[in-house]
């Protein structure tokens, strides 16, 4: 489950490019707290996310919640940054004490601990909402909200004490419903109106198809580059048939001009090259295309993709937010702990600290 919510947290709040989605929009935020803070890496930061574009972000040593967009900026009146501010100042103490308390319930007597949340809501084709809400600490899975059921899901026996006192509460499971079938969907139509031009854009992509040869193997590379909205499907085919489980994906990534980029990769018998064909499916493509490996026109071909002033903010929060987390997974004991939450949308913050 840890990668689950480490390094599939992007891909997930980015989309799946091995199948079409019937995602219009989504809204998701990323949060996270370090116990031991440092230069460049703060005690507290959250980034929010808007089809996948990072939009917003707060982090403890700038102590101000900024727009990370221009529609963001012009869309919105100047109290909702001083409201926002307020409300990630109280999560970021909120979650300091967290993790003071998570030591204590794990029996650490200090160190580098980390506390990730993620969650979120997105818009359906059908007109349906899907909402999710994960937490994690010190490298893998703790405990999640399953919107359908509306019950806390446990990761192992130290997360149900924690599911007992949140269900006990009464008021938890309940909250969590209303602002992932309602608040949630309701600011994101609000973000979705301030960007309609840029966010319901669309850039067809661009798709290159490459191919080199390991050990008597061929391996065929499908590149989609500069592509908007996020949702596409890159999919490789051997006549008529669709190779899914066999091939492999890279996961859809910004690049710096909000565009995406995503790759899908397969293995296949250097004389059997010519049957394999790529297909991408994309809002942009009037029909879905077709593309071969074409070795006379640049056996070797490589595209650079500039990954961004954006990918600067991924790496930060990322590398906080996954790697020290997963880092750690292998140094730590199996005691319980109790997570917190943190930041929300606007000034209806869902704010719980951890008992001891």
């Amino acid at each position: 489950m840890a990668a689950a919510l480490g390094l599939g947290l992007l891909l997930g709040l980015l989309g799946d490019p091995g199948g079409a989605t019937k995602v219009l929009h989504s809204l998701h935020y990323l949060q996270v707290a370090v116990s031991e803070p440092s230069p460049g890496i703060p005690q507290y930061m959250d980034i929010g996310f808007v089809d996948g574009i990072p939009f917003t972000r707060y982090n403890s040593e700038r102590g101000q919640e900024e727009p990370l967009t221009q529609w963001m900026k012009d869309g919105v009146e100047p109290e909702y940054w001083e409201r926002e501010t307020q409300t990630s100042v109280r999560n970021q103490h909120i979650n300091a004490r967290s993790l003071e308390n998570l030591r204590e319930r794990y029996n650490q007597s200090g160190g580098l601990h980390t506390l990730l949340r993620v969650y979120g809501c997105e818009l359906l084709s059908d007109g349906s909402v899907r909402g999710s809400w994960q937490y994690g600490y010190d490298g893998r899975d703790f405990i999640s909200f399953d919107l359908e059921s509306r019950r806390f899901v446990p990761a192992d026996s130290a997360a149900e004490i924690t599911r007992r006192r949140w269900e006990q509460d009464g008021t938890m499971a309940e909250g969590r419903t209303n602002y992932l079938k309602h608040e949630c969907p309701e600011w994101l139509q609000k973000y979705i109106r301030y960007g309609q031009k840029e966010l319901e854009r669309k850039e067809p992509p661009d798709v290159h198809v490459s191919g080199r040869e390991e050990h008597g193997t061929l391996i065929l590379s499908c590149h989609a580059y500069g592509f908007y909205p996020n949702t596409i499907a890159v999919s490789w085919m051997k006549g008529g048939e669709t190779l899914d489980q066999e091939t492999e994906w890279g996961g859809i990534v910004p690049n710096s001009d909000g565009t995406f980029h995503t790759w899908a990769r397969i293995e296949a018998l250097p004389e059997e090259r010519e049957q394999y064909r790529c297909r991408v499916e994309h809002p942009g493509l009037p029909e879905p295309g077709i593309f071969a490996w074409e070795p006379t026109s640049g056996r070797n071909l490589t595209v650079v993709v500039a990954v961004s002033v954006i990918a600067a903010i991924l790496i930060l929060i990322v590398l906080i937010g996954f790697s020290i987390w997963k880092l750690q997974s292998g140094r730590r004991d199996r005691n319980g702990y109790n997570p917190a939450a943190g930041k929300d949308v606007g000034a209806n913050g869902l704010s719980t600290g951890i008992a001891a």
